[in-house]
């Protein structure tokens, strides 16, 4: 799974995170799917606090 980061206000489909020491947004209402090869390196990881949020975003989204 692939969710796009971007600056700005988070919203409540939008997780405010850190990439490299750099604030920004996941933006998870523009979540796709992505074969991992077209990936060409990987920049960071979620801490598991932020992963989590992410996946109850990603959870009501999908409820509604």
């Amino acid at each position: 799974m692939i969710v796009p980061l971007t600056t700005g206000r988070a919203y409540p489909f939008r997780i405010a995170t850190k990439v490299e020491g750099k604030p920004g947004v996941a933006a998870v209402d523009q979540v796709r799917a992505v074969d991992k090869r077209r990936l060409v390196k990987r920049i960071g990881t979620l801490p598991a606090k932020t992963a989590a949020r992410l996946t109850d975003a990603l959870i009501e989204m999908f409820a509604r």
